[in-house]
């Protein structure tokens, strides 16, 4: 499910770059935080029916985190550990819930997703920490602006969508 679904990936990747950023100690967190929030909150998920506001709140957690990455903020390793608990919280609670309806709606299936999120992160994090030269760390908050460019295109055919039935 976390492979199938962009939302997932666009946020655990924005997360990676941002963490990636601010340096190892932050990764650090982030690769802690992450995948236990998406594990808690998919496992209570499960119990749970997915709603329409969730979709809009998968796609915020990515654009906001996206356009950080893009501004390139320094900030605090505390700030980045809550937005990877609140992305991990939003994005596991709505894995869970769509995981319940499904044939794979096991604790297994979330912790693979949790799992996959924590690989991500840790090898992308490890990686964007270590640029240095100048053009590198650019090319970092351009994928950023991607991400919150996609997350902005995202919302708007989903305001199209609510609008049109």
């Amino acid at each position: 499910h976390f492979a199938v679904t962009p939302t997932d990936v666009l946020v655990v990747f924005a997360l990676a770059l941002l963490a990636g950023q601010r340096g190892a100690r932050a990764g650090r967190w982030v690769a802690l935080a992450l995948p236990l929030a998406w594990l808690v909150a998919g496992l209570i998920g499960q119990r749970l029916e997915a709603g329409s506001v969730l979709p809009v709140a998968t796609t915020l957690s990515f654009a906001i985190v996206g356009a950080l990455v893009a501004l390139d903020l320094r900030l605090r390793d505390g700030a980045v550990l809550a937005l990877a608990l609140a992305g991990g919280a939003v994005h596991g609670l709505y894995n869970g819930a769509t995981m319940a309806n499904a044939a794979s709606g096991s604790g297994l299936a979330v912790a693979g997703a949790a799992s996959a999120a924590l690989l991500m992160c840790v090898l992308l994090a490890a990686e964007v920490s270590t640029l240095r030269v100048h053009w590198q760390r650019v090319s970092v908050r351009v994928a950023g602006s991607w991400m919150a460019a996609l997350g902005m295109l995202m919302l708007g055919w989903m305001a199209v969508a609510a609008r049109a039935s």
